[in-house]
């Protein structure tokens, strides 16, 4: 486990640059105009992989937007064993703590690129522009699906199901009610052993079962770190148990 070395990208907040950013409209940055982003008053922080961001129990100092690269977020317990509880991209709001501490741990997986937000900042921020306030509860809202979703991917779902919710999830249909369109590319830029972590299965049946949803048609992998949705919609009823 590697301590994070944080490297500053200036210009640590540029409304010009923010408005050129691409994950602007998919985060907080979307709510507020330049006056908004000048008190927000984000320092862009680049995370080497491999290296934590985020450590569980420590004070919850920041919050952090991701505007490339992808993390893994997870738990430890006492003896050393890990559960990854989910995967952070662009456009990903990470450690919104509402107590003093953080609850998980954030870890980049490959070159991340964020933008930290300070604690204290947030609070004001959220008192003076209203729409803050309403991202922040629908974050929470969707964070609170998202556990849902999890508890039922690990307590009832077979392996087809629950590698076919994580592809979906991916290409950003974590609902599933409505499949992305075919031939969306999938980036698998984590390890196989984070997505068997997080899927609560090994690694061999991670690969069996991604070759079985290959050979049946509903996928296609040009790279090993690279899946194409060949016929989302059967993935879609095979994660709802339909398959």
């Amino acid at each position: 486990m590697n301590t994070l070395r944080i490297r500053l990208v200036p210009p640590p907040h540029n409304p010009a640059a923010c408005d050129a950013c691409a994950v602007r409209p998919a985060s907080i940055c979307a709510v507020l105009e330049d006056e908004g982003l000048e008190r927000l008053a984000a320092v862009s922080v680049l995370v080497p992989e491999g290296h934590e961001f985020i450590t569980e129990s420590e004070p919850a100092e920041a919050f952090f937007v991701i505007t490339s690269g992808t993390a893994k977020l997870f738990k430890m317990l006492a003896d050393g064993r890990r559960q990854i509880t989910g995967f952070a991209q662009a456009g990903g709001f990470v450690g919104l703590a509402v107590q003093e501490t953080y609850g998980f741990s954030a870890e980049a997986v490959e070159e991340t690129y964020l933008c930290r937000v300070s604690r204290g900042r947030l609070r004001r921020l959220v008192n003076t522009f209203p729409a803050v306030k309403q991202y922040l509860l629908q974050q929470a809202a969707s964070e609170l699906v998202a556990a849902q979703e999890q508890m039922l991917l690990l307590g009832r779902k077979t392996a087809h199901e629950r590698l076919a919710s994580f592809l979906l999830a991916l290409a950003g249909r974590g609902r599933l009610h409505e499949p992305p369109p075919a031939g969306t590319e999938v980036r698998l830029a984590m390890a196989r052993d984070d997505v068997a972590d997080y899927l609560g299965l090994t690694v061999e049946t991670v690969s069996r079962t991604l070759k079985s949803l290959r050979l049946a048609g509903y996928v296609t992998m040009p790279l090993p770190s690279l899946i194409v949705l060949v016929d989302p919609g059967a993935l879609r009823r095979l994660a709802a148990g339909q398959g």
